[in-house]
């Protein structure tokens, strides 16, 4: 209870004690009642002054009403002050990660980095108070009425800046952490994926994720996913690191994997080979440009490899080859989950539709800032056990699945005899 109103209870109290009836004109039986009345009266009004006042012990000088009440360290006067960054550096990143998805290290890296984007006459509040506010809501999965009542902002204004941060980082920032490998980088991840599955020239693993929609949508045939939610359909392409180095969010959740593949700006640069072809080496007569993994959902290519079956049905050598391949495949299924894990925002996305795409890849971006950056990873956020149907061969793939079958059979004689090699040592 606040101070004052225990001073003015404790007068109250001193005043009825020594209360005389001969100098009022209230009579015996009314004082106490009156005394009562008023006590009770000024209690209710500590209780919701108590409630309604935010502690601000902590702020610097109570300019801004935008606190995360949730953690009196991180009031937002105090996020880029010299008392932030004199606390003990673990308990401070520990509680950073825990409210803002990132240490703090990296909070103020991130802010300096948009900066430049977003001048500070388009945003109503400091711009590390915005970061932090729209950080939260994506690592927590709040609404923006949830985020609103714990910052003391108008939802409508926390949607605005949400839009304006995430479509800054998708756009302004995406270059800098999600680019297609080239040179000494790809070499570098396809060594990689050699050390973790024994393939040579893989640089990359593929798979799409169902986003799970908060709000029905007005088309609700093609956004409902197989997994019986509604849903829009990230394609994530990660290295060896579980680091994205392509994403796209262009599909329903009704759209299946092969689909959205052919229509992404990734499978027209691959099959017109713009990307992935300065390390073509040569297995067994056969020249293998760099390829992804990825599974039964997705065409056979050539710069696309799947397994040869879905369920171990193959003969030994080919089981072998696609436990390899599954393996390298796995890393892009980890980064998703991870990706989730951490954007809590990711398991149940309530932004509009119209801003799910941006939202989607501003965390694909942010996921990688953690990632390059070392920060500790999450609890993986797994997806449902993949059960879409095989992918289609269409009439304009056949030539470059000609090139697939023959990359892959000769892979797997290669893999099968070194494999051979190594068990008779």
């Amino acid at each position: 209870m606040d101070p004052s109103l225990l001073l003015m209870l404790s007068s109250l109290m001193q005043l009825q004690n020594t209360f005389e009836p001969s100098s009022s004109s209230i009579n015996d039986n009314n004082a106490p009642l009156l005394f009562f009345m008023l006590a009770a009266a000024l209690c209710h009004a500590a209780a919701i002054y108590s409630h309604k006042t935010p502690n601000s012990d902590d702020d610097d000088n109570n300019n801004s009403d935008f606190n995360a009440t949730n953690n009196n360290l991180l009031y937002n006067n105090l996020i880029i002050s010299d008392r932030m960054r004199a606390l003990d550096p673990h308990l401070r990143d520990t509680q950073f990660r825990t409210t803002y998805g990132l240490s703090y290290p990296l909070f103020t890296a991130l802010l300096e980095q948009l900066k430049p984007y977003i001048p500070p006459h388009t945003i109503n509040m400091p711009l590390h108070s915005a970061l932090a506010m729209v950080l939260h809501r994506l690592s927590q999965g709040h609404s923006a009425r949830a985020v609103a009542s714990q910052y003391k902002a108008d939802p409508w204004m926390v949607a605005k800046i949400t839009n304006m941060i995430t479509r800054v980082i998708s756009t302004k920032l995406h270059p800098y952490y999600i680019g297609i490998p080239s040179g000494q980088r790809l070499l570098q991840t396809i060594q990689g994926f050699k050390e973790l599955t024994g393939l040579p020239n893989m640089c990359g693993a593929i798979d799409g994720s169902h986003i799970r929609l908060h709000k029905k949508p007005n088309d609700e045939v093609i956004y409902k996913c197989r997994h019986n939610f509604y849903a829009v359909v990230l394609q994530a392409v990660s290295d060896h690191r579980k680091v994205f180095w392509d994403v796209c969010v262009r599909a329903p959740g009704g759209t299946d994997d092969s689909t959205h593949l052919r229509e992404s700006s990734l499978f027209e640069k691959l099959t017109s080979a713009q990307v992935l072809m300065d390390s073509v080496i040569t297995i067994r007569g056969h020249q293998l440009r760099p390829y992804l993994a990825g599974d039964w959902c997705y065409p056979l290519l050539s710069f696309l490899l799947v397994p040869f079956s879905s369920n171990g049905s193959g003969t030994p050598a080919q089981n072998l080859f696609d436990s390899a391949l599954i393996r390298g495949k796995s890393v892009v299924e980890q980064a998703i989950g991870l990706l989730k894990g951490r954007w809590r925002m990711l398991q149940d996305m309530n932004v509009g539709l119209s801003h799910a795409p941006q939202t989607i890849v501003a965390c694909c971006v942010l996921h990688n800032l953690c990632q390059l950056s070392g920060e500790p990873e999450p609890f993986m956020c797994r997806d449902p056990w993949e059960n879409g149907p095989a992918a289609r061969t269409t009439d304009s793939d056949k030539s470059i699945s000609y090139f697939g079958e023959t990359s892959r059979q000769a892979l797997l004689e290669d893999f099968q005899e070194g494999h051979q090699r190594v068990s008779m040592r």
